[in-house]
């Protein structure tokens, strides 16, 4: 099962994909803006292994892509707003493969470049059992900790479903095996899609650089002020950079 949202009216549909670790609570605020500008419907879920969704033996790009396909596989002028890990899986589901139809792509900070370190420490990680918390308050002080949701920046509706109550405390909600997907090749999809796409970050975001994104695409963007949050942070530039990507479609 698959915790799904959705609202807005008109003929273009945005599937908003959160990153690693978080759930689509995260995207209230572009919801909100996607109304304002009557850019169309939106819709929201939780990523398999996130909040309120069921998990997986194995996580795999593709395997988010073949779980998210049923869901809009009937939308004709589909895009798809993607940040971090929601890139790379807006990008496989533009392939092709997953008898989707995407009219373009907005990627918000997707991590391109995974040194060895990095994938160690992410293995490391997914290898350990979930960190208990006997309070809900330690649990969200940690999810912010790890999300890099800090209360200057999101409000606490937009940590929902981010922390699961169990009979022996508090801990994250998001499946530590999950983290596995991490070093995924950003080339390979990148190549692959069959739609326009716009790439942006923050211009903060010390995860990703401009230069980086444009090597794989001609529209990128920074997006001034902002961290690795960029969509939490403007969510009205979003919804600018989404009425852009419309107009390439």
């Amino acid at each position: 099962m698959i915790h799904l949202e959705s609202g807005g009216a008109g003929e273009a549909t945005f599937l908003l994909l959160h990153g690693l670790g978080a759930t689509g609570a995260v995207w209230k605020g572009v919801c909100e803006r996607i109304e304002d500008n009557d850019l169309g419907r939106w819709i929201v879920v939780d990523l398999p292994g996130h909040g309120a969704s069921d998990r997986c033996e194995l996580y795999s790009i593709g395997r988010f892509a073949a779980d998210l396909a049923p869901l809009v596989a009937a939308d004709r002028r589909l895009f798809i707003v993607g940040h971090s890990l929601g890139a790379y899986i807006g990008l496989a589901l533009a392939s092709d493969w997953f008898r989707v139809r995407v009219a373009g792509l907005l990627g918000i900070g997707p991590k391109i470049s995974w040194s060895a370190a990095d994938l160690d420490g992410v293995r490391e990680l997914a290898a350990k059992p979930p960190r208990l918390f006997a309070t809900m308050d330690e649990a969200i002080d940690r999810y912010r900790k790890v999300s890099g949701l800090d209360a200057r920046i999101a409000p606490i509706e937009l940590l929902a479903r981010g922390v699961l109550h169990t009979d022996q405390g508090y801990r994250l909600a998001a499946d530590p095996q999950a983290m596995l997907v991490a070093g995924a090749p950003f080339s390979t999809l990148a190549r692959s899609a069959a739609c326009p796409a716009i790439l942006a970050r923050g211009e903060r975001d010390p995860m990703v650089t401009l230069a980086e994104l444009g090597a794989y695409c001609t529209v990128a963007f920074d997006m001034p002020g902002c961290g690795h949050n960029a969509h939490v942070e403007d969510s009205q530039a979003v919804a600018t950079l989404c009425a852009r990507l419309m107009r390439l479609d």
